[in-house]
């Protein structure tokens, strides 16, 4: 009987999900046997046999496209410090039409969307709307006029799913990404059907590390969101933890504690500096905080300095031993881009998402299911749910709640990247209803993230917050309490972060 792979417990959401998971698990694969150089120019022949096609016009259209995934699997161009690339073969060139007239169009006598349009680019001809594609500016208005809503938007799915303005068309009609507005959120990697847009991976560098660790004696640990527990539903979080010290870690630590630590200290911050400033934002979340740098660089200066859950753990774990070397896990790609910034860059080796973990799993023949369980039991309740929108809120109340500091609290919860810059816009004007913005760039918080095995919303919320049930410590202070983290910074420099 055939081995059954973790990834055969899981359903992916999609076809893309798949190939790019078939990449990552055969490049692991060779690099964990050490001949990923000499043989990783067959993998796109192993993913692709044919002799026919699965999806596109030839199998060497699809080993060119496999060939790209391979490359970003490896690593991606380094001199982009952009996490996120295009794949040329893989973009489908979506239709470049945005505003489609269809056979809803009744041809009625008002014409409303021909006169709704200010640049004279709809005609009526045979009774029914045309656009003039030589002079359509894409400013929706024929859209809006029109009562039969015949006129439909057919934005393209990445463009649609980024909510900054980064992605354009090149002169080819091939997706491009505006590096000065992209904020690595990663929601265009999720939403691209034909999974032309993709994050740089460093599992390689993960494998480099681990046999480092084995042969250099140095630990490596691995530090993990608590976003993991909605996603490896067919084992425990116990069994995970024990997988991943299999793959050849010295300990896995939760994320979480981190949150614990930060919690109080924005906590601390918000008390002492929200009375001169107005408000306060959180900074977890490296996403939201590119997006204010970027678009509102004058709320900076409201952005809590506390370092982020991930920064605070590893600078924990490096005050305890200072050869340690760190791995982070979790669903976001964003953190890939934090973790290179360069007041920070020293404090964490490598991301990884959930879905290279699944990969490297498999790769090393680690059945999550098949292990022991090991206990993971450094965190409170309220460090644990910082993964889903509205935690952080959460636990700040409770620090002011437990320490019993007189300050008025009234806070903002922005789910999504929509809903945090209609927060940032009303604090621009002075108009925000609150004196605390809690941002987090994806839907739903941490647990919405573009690295996440699945999407699940209401049932991955309730796998975290039975998971922060699950805490022995329901108090924030009764964790942080045990740690001395008086010689470790929680404050982030901006300025040498964003090169201002």
């Amino acid at each position: 009987m055939d081995k059954v792979t973790n990834v055969q417990l899981i359903k992916f959401e999609s076809n893309v999900q798949l190939i790019k998971y078939q990449v990552l698990k055969d490049v692991a694969k060779l690099a964990f046997d050490g001949v990923l150089k000499e043989n990783y120019h067959e993998i796109p022949k192993k993913i692709i046999p044919g002799p026919k096609p699965i999806t596109r016009c030839c199998i060497y259209h699809e080993r060119e496209v496999v060939k790209e995934r391979v490359r970003m699997a490896m690593g991606g161009n380094r001199e982009n410090k952009n996490n996120i690339e295009v794949l040329e073969a893989a973009c489908d060139k979506c239709p470049v039409q945005r505003y489609v007239v269809t056979e809803a169009c009744r041809g009625c006598l008002a014409h409303k969307c021909e006169e709704a349009c200010p640049f004279e680019a709809i005609s009526v001809v045979d009774h029914k709307a045309r656009i003039n594609w030589d002079i359509c500016k894409e400013c929706g208005k024929c859209k809006d006029a029109c009562p039969y809503n015949a006129i439909v938007d057919v934005l393209r799915p990445c463009m649609k799913a980024c909510n900054v303005g980064a992605l354009s068309m090149d002169e080819e009609g091939k997706a491009k990404i505006d590096d000065n507005k992209c904020i690595q959120c990663g929601s265009c990697v999720y939403s691209c059907p034909f999974g032309a847009i993709e994050d740089k991976s460093y599992i390689v560098d993960t494998i480099e590390l681990i046999k480092k660790a084995k042969s250099d004696k140095i630990n490596a640990y691995a530090i993990i969101a608590p976003a993991i527990s909605s996603q490896f539903t067919f084992a425990t979080i116990g069994q995970v933890v024990t997988a991943i010290k299999k793959l050849g870690f010295h300990d896995v630590v939760e994320a979480a504690l981190g949150a614990d630590i930060v919690t109080e200290n924005e906590t601390k911050e918000f008390a002492e500096n929200v009375n001169s400033k107005g408000f306060i934002t959180s900074s977890c979340c490296p996403a939201f905080v590119s997006y204010i740098n970027k678009n509102y660089p004058e709320l900076m200066d409201n952005v809590s300095t506390s370092v982020s859950p991930m920064i605070a753990t590893a600078r924990l774990i490096k005050s305890l031993e200072s050869n340690a070397r760190i791995v982070f896990i979790g669903p976001c790609i964003a953190k890939k881009m934090e973790a290179q910034q360069d007041d920070i860059k020293d404090e964490i080796d490598y991301v990884l998402t959930f879905e290279e973990l699944l990969a490297l799993l498999d790769a090393a023949d680690i059945q999550v299911n098949d292990c022991e369980e090991s206990v993971l039991d450094n965190a409170s309740l309220f460090g644990r749910i910082f993964a889903r929108s509205g935690g952080l809120t959460e636990a700040i109340k409770e620090v002011i709640e437990e320490k019993n500091i007189d300050i008025e609290y009234n806070p903002v919860t922005c789910n999504g990247i929509k809903e945090c810059d209609i927060a940032l816009k009303m604090a621009k004007v002075k108009r925000l209803k609150g004196n605390f913005i809690e941002g987090m760039a994806c839907v739903g918080g941490c647990i919405g993230g573009p690295g996440v095995l699945q999407h699940h919303g209401p049932k991955n919320k309730k796998a975290v917050d039975e998971y922060g049930k699950m805490a022995k410590e329901h108090k924030i202070d009764d964790v942080t309490k045990i740690f001395d983290t008086s010689s470790i910074r929680l404050h982030r420099d901006f300025d040498k972060a964003f090169k201002k």
